[in-house]
Parts: C-alpha cells; structure tokens; sequence
C-alpha cells in the first residue's frame, strides 16, 4: 500500500520535473531535522546537485501536500457522520490531490448555514423539485398544489422554493463549476472602478489610473493586482472579476434542461439563478484569492531576489570607519568605530542650516581624523546626506579616506530595537543609528541581519502580501545569504549566529556566552563543548562557521568536518601537510580526485572540496566601490530633461528599477527605458546599488516624479 510520502514523492517529481528518488531523498533529509542550506552544500550526492530554490520548492510543496491530507481527514470523518460515505466516494477524495476538485467534491456534503434551499426543503418541497428535475410532469401547477400547506403559501411560492433546491443542486454540481471555472481561466476579467464618494479626495490620487480600468486577469501583472486591491482596501476602489460565460451557460443548460415544457422553462430558470446567485459569485471569489496568492508570490519573489542582492552587497570589510547619521536642525551624528565595528567615539556636529557652524564642524572632524585614523567614511543617504557629503569632501581630508554613500533605511527601527538597546544600553537611537550606518559599510550582511527585512526598503507592497508567507520567504532568503557567505565563529554577533544552519537563538545565545566564558574559539570541534550543541546541531552548522586563526587550516574553509579525513588522505598522499596542500596549487592539480570516491563520497563533494582549498576563507561578496553623485544635481529643481547623470539602483520591481540620482526623489527606469533591446525581467541588465548612468526624460516637480532612462548610455 502507497503511504503518504510516496504519493507526495511522486505528484512532487511529477510537478517540479525531478528525478523522484531525489525528491524522496530531500524529503528523508528534511524529515532528519537537516536545513536546506545544509542539503544543498553538503548533500549534494542524495540529492543530484539540486540548489536551494529546488529543495525548498520540494519543501513548500510537501506542506501544501500535508495540510490537504489533513484536509481530506477532515472530510472523509465529516461525510462518514452523516452516513453519506460509499466505497466510490471514498476512492475519488482519496485519489484527489487538486485543491479545487477536493472542495468541489465535498460541497454537497458540506455542512451549511441556512441558505434558501435548506428553507424549502425543511417546507417540505423537495419532492416537488424531484418532480419538476425529472420534466416529465405535464401540469406542474397541479403538481405544486398539493404542496400548498402550512408555510407554503400558494403554488407560485412552492414553485419557486423547489427551485431553489434545483438552483442548489446545480450549483454543488462538479460539472458546472468545472465549466465556469475553465471559462474563468480562459477569459476572466478584472475591473476596476472609483467609489464616487472617494474619487475626489486626495487619497485617491495615487489611484486615479484604475478609476474606471480593466483588462484580462491572466495579463495584470502583480504590482497591478496588488495595486488595485489596496486601493479597494482603502474603500477608494471597487474591484471585480467576471467571464463571458454565455457558451459555459448553454453547456450547462444542455446538462439540466430537457426538451421545452413548463418543468423544462422552470430547470432553465433555476440553471440560470444558480449560475447568477451561487456559482459566479463563488468562482469569483475563487479567481480573486487565486490571483491575489499568485500576485503575492511574484512579489514575495521579487523582495527577495532584491533583498538577497542587498545581504550580499559587497563590504569594505574590517577597516576603521567614520560613520555619520546626516540631519540639518539636530546636527550630523558621527561615531569613530575599530576594525570590529566596536565604538570608539561618538558627538555631533553642525555644518548645516540653521545653526550653520561649519567651520567647528570642520575642526572636529578634522580632530577625528587624526585621532581615530579611519581609513574610510559611511555616510547616510536620508535628510542632509548630499550636503554632508559634499561638507566631508571640502573639508580638507587626505585623499586616502574613501568616501561612501549608505542607504538608512531600516536604520531608525534599528536604532529602537532591542538588540541595539543590548548592544548600546547607554546611547540613545541617534548614535545607534550612525553606528548601525559605519557597520553597514563594513559588513552589510552582518548588520542587516539585525533589522526586519520588510523595514529594509527593498520590496513593494510588502503589508499587503500574505505576512506568512513572506515571513518565511525572507527568513529563508537570510539563512541562505548567511550560510552562503560564511560567519566568522569569533566575532560574529548572537544575531547573526541565529542564521547559521542548525543554530537558532539559543544555540547563538550559548556560543556568545561560551566565547565570553573561554575566550575564541580554537577549533569546530570545540563548538562541541557549547551547552545544548549535539552532534545533530553540530553537522548542520560546522561548515559555515569560520575560524580564521585556528591550528587546523580546514577549519578556515567551506571544507565540512566531516571530510577532513579526505584532505588529510589527499595530503598524505602528496607528501605534505594540510597545510602545505592548500598553499600549493601544483601539489593540488596532481591529484587525481576520482581516487578518493567511495559509497557515500561522490565527485560533487570532491569537486567542491577542490574548489574550496584554492580560495580558502574567501569572501564571496567582492569589494565595496566609492561612488559620487553629480556635484552640480542636489535637488529636482536642478533637473531638465537630457541631463546624464550617475545613479545608484535603490530598488527593482518587475517594470523596472528606481535608482538615486542625489536629489531625495528616487526616478524610475521603467522596463521599456533599460536597453536597446526588449528586457523581460529588469534583472536581465541591473542589480540592486549597482552604479548606473542614467538619462533625465521627463520631471513632473507636481507629483515629485521622474523618469528615466538607460537607452544608448554606455555602462561601466
């Protein structure tokens, strides 16, 4: 007998287009407590090299799978009570892995509220309906006379509630939502429209492009859907979903209706009631929650494509750094940090309007500079970050000190946070967020971490997502960024220790306090040592965590514990040491790999093993760049239309990518604008904080909006 996970193996092989041992394979790893960073680095040969994306597609789809067998438990008991189960029934909900087809099923057994053929049937009149269903009665009236009594008034009332019966038995049929259903695929449209009463406010501006819109609901993109829908949420639009059904109506009236007598024009009647009152509302119903989740995934994706092109910006890397939180009447925040991110210093100053004192601002920060020594300088990119940028740079420093400018956002809900609270109990926010601005420079990864992903700035519509889903879908993208970089076992915050594959917040909790008690680790194996970290919690993270200045080189690498063995047989066998194997690549490309293969270690492990001993303990996030906007461009007002200017990508949707250009008003470079060529997805030609060359085509300074361009520019 096929169990669950066999069913599930199979319509999840069937579905994503993978070999189904694979997918039995994830599924036993997944069941075994493994992460999916873990199975897709060190569990290659179990799963034929899937990567991340495919094992969590197996992941989701499993427990899409799980909650529709609890979905069939709970039908089958409920069916089964009302001594309505028969061997057939049982077989289709057993067979049935379609959402819809299940809920179709179950509808006419389905226990209801108290709707108008549950009225007429408790009056006594669904023999009458029988009667008139089967269309062979030739005076019906003197048929629905006879059920003339008690609350039935007279055969016109009678009449019309056995039709109610007949309108909800078309209604529960499988047959007809089957029909409208696939009318609804095929030609669904969406239609927005102005609630009159709100179409004159001022926030229902923003919206004034769906006050009277429609178009096929297979072609609304989602940054459209999700638009319309808040817009409705707002009380300022009224959205609905319709189908020409009329070829879907006749099809079903052929299936009701038989021959034209009086009981004939009454099936009819009652077809199109059904039709009118239960089945279109209910399908609509339908296509506006599945065109809502599918709208919410392709902006969940899109979030999290951009959020972990965010996590994996390049750092400057650890380099003492001056960080500045600009601002005009409260001054400019500046902290002087260590190498660590540790601060050293904190004061204001106040270069700008209106205290305007520039020249004492000048000296301390000069005062600083010889001071504290930084080798580079973060500033924010909020209020006053143009002119406190173009202060730092007239200010007279050694061109030696780069300059950078830093995206805040997320930094204030940093600021406020507990974990800024535990690490700067006796700062207020203003200081945390410069800090939280310097570290930035040094490590995005490890201080963005810190911060809730939908407070980062990156994604559109993300309170009017499905919050679970995208809670998930985020968590899931920064355990990915944080695994797929490494973490520093000595130095890395209890925060970013949550991420590690197998950790979680207590096991961080207790590396921290381990790290205080005993000072730096000296080797993985000594994680070992660590309150509540069992060789389970062990295998999963040991290969993501780094000791830069252990005894054991491999303990600096990719390279998981559990395949020491096999370096250490490799460097036996060339005569060297670990060590020594690692610095010398002629001793590396002597060896034969497919000599070390065995039962559980196949070539993917190898190859990887190989490709982690020549660039051991290497960042794979590249080197931050200096980047300057157009000195004489510091507000909308010094745009015209032609102007070339450089630009930094702040965020990207699927019509295209908003990008900085100094004047506090992101533009935008819509689809249409990225390349001499047609673009399909924006991320065919930008990143997000790439640097780009842009061109000004239209400033509308009313609605603070600009446009623009990357046509016939040549990028870097």
């Amino acid at each position: 007998m096929e169990t669950n996970t066999d069913i599930f193996s199979d319509i999840i092989a069937r579905n994503l287009g993978i070999d189904r041992r694979h997918v039995e394979n994830v599924l036993g790893l997944i069941a075994e407590g493994c992460t999916i960073p873990f199975i897709s680095r060190y569990r290659k040969e179990r799963t034929g090299g899937m990567d991340e994306v495919q094992i969590a597609a197996i992941a989701d789809m499993a427990g899409k799978l799980t909650e529709m067998a609890k979905r069939k438990e709970t039908i089958t008991k409920t069916i089964s009570e009302q001594g309505k189960m028969t061997a057939e029934l049982d077989k289709r909900i057993s067979e049935c892995w379609n959402a819809a087809e299940l809920e179709d099923i179950y509808l006419p057994y389905k226990p209801k509220r108290r709707t108008k053929a549950q009225v007429a049937r408790e009056r006594g009149l669904e023999p009458l309906a029988a009667i008139i269903s089967l269309q062979r009665e030739s005076d019906i009236e003197a048929a629905a006379r006879r059920f003339v009594r008690g609350e039935v008034k007279d055969t016109a009332d009678a009449l019309k509630g056995a039709q109610d019966i007949i309108a909800e038995g078309v209604s529960e049929d499988e047959r007809t939502r089957s029909l409208v259903r696939n009318a609804f695929r095929r030609e669904a449209v969406i239609t927005s429209k102005a609630v009159k009463a709100k179409a004159d406010s001022d926030e229902a501006a923003k919206y004034s492009d769906y006050f009277d819109f429609s178009e096929p609901l297979r072609r609304c993109p989602a940054h459209r859907l999700l638009a319309m829908r808040r817009g409705e949420a707002e009380g300022i639009l009224r959205i609905s979903i319709s189908a020409d059904d009329e070829e879907s109506k006749q099809r079903i009236r052929k299936m009701f209706v038989k021959g034209t007598s009086r009981c004939s024009k009454l099936v009819a009647d009652a077809v199109d009631d059904a039709l009118k009152r239960l089945v279109k509302p209910a399908i609509e119903t339908e296509f506006a929650a599945i065109s809502k989740e599918q709208a919410d995934d392709e902006a969940i994706r899109v979030f999290a494509m951009n959020l972990r092109q965010l996590l994996l910006a390049a750092p400057l890397g650890p380099k003492l750094v001056m960080g500045i939180d600009p601002g005009f009447r409260t001054g400019c925040k500046v902290v002087c940090l260590d190498a660590q991110g540790n601060l050293l210093h904190h004061e204001a100053i106040f270069p700008h309007p209106p205290a305007n004192r520039r020249s004492e601002a000048e000296t301390r920060v000069r005062d600083m500079v010889r001071q504290y020594r930084p080798e580079a300088i973060a500033i924010g990119n909020g209020t006053a970050g143009r002119e406190t940028e173009a202060f730092i740079r007239s200010a007279g420093l050694s061109e030696s000190i780069r300059i950078y400018t830093v995206s805040e956002d997320g930094a204030s809900v940093y600021s406020a946070s507990k974990v800024a609270r535990d690490e700067f109990p006796d700062k207020d926010v203003t200081v945390r967020g410069a800090v939280s601005i310097g570290r930035r420079l040094m490590d995005p990864l490890a201080e963005l971490v810190k911060i809730d992903p939908k407070s980062i700035g990156v994604g559109q519509y993300q309170h009017d997502v499905d919050q679970t889903k995208l809670k998930k879908s985020l968590d899931q993208t920064v355990e990915s960024c944080v695994n797929s970089v490494g973490v520093n076992l000595n130095t890395a915050s209890q925060h970013l220790l949550t991420y590690v594959s197998g950790l979680g917040p207590t096991l961080a909790h207790n590396i921290v306090d381990y790290r205080k008690a005993h000072g730096p680790f000296k080797s993985r194996a000594e994680l070992m040592k660590v309150s509540r970290l069992g060789p389970a919690a062990f295998e999963q993270c040991a290969g993501f965590l780094r000791i830069p200045e252990a005894p054991n080189p491999l303990d600096n690498t990719a390279v998981h514990p559990e395949s020491y063995r096999i370096v250490e047989k490799m460097a036996a066998d060339a005569g060297c040491t670990v060590a020594e194997l690692i610095a010398s690549p002629e001793r590396r490309k002597n060896i034969d790999i497919k000599h070390y293969v065995t039962q559980s270690v196949g070539m993917p492990t190898l190859t990887d093993i190989m490709n982690e001993l020549d660039k051991p303990g290497r960042d794979p996030r590249g080197q931050a760049e200096e980047f300057e906007f157009d000195p004489n461009v510091t507000s909308i007002d010094n745009l015209a239309e032609g102007m070339e200017l450089p630009g930094i990508v702040t965020n990207i949707t699927n019509f295209g990518a908003f990008v900085d250009i100094g004047v506090h008003h992101d533009g935008l470079v819509h689809i249409s604008q990225m390349a001499d060529r047609y673009v399909s997805d924006p991320t065919e030609v930008v990143k997000l904080h790439e640097h780009v060359r842009v061109r000004v085509i239209e400033v509308d300074r009313k609605r603070e909006r600009i446009s623009l361009s990357m046509k016939g520019i040549r990028q870097k």
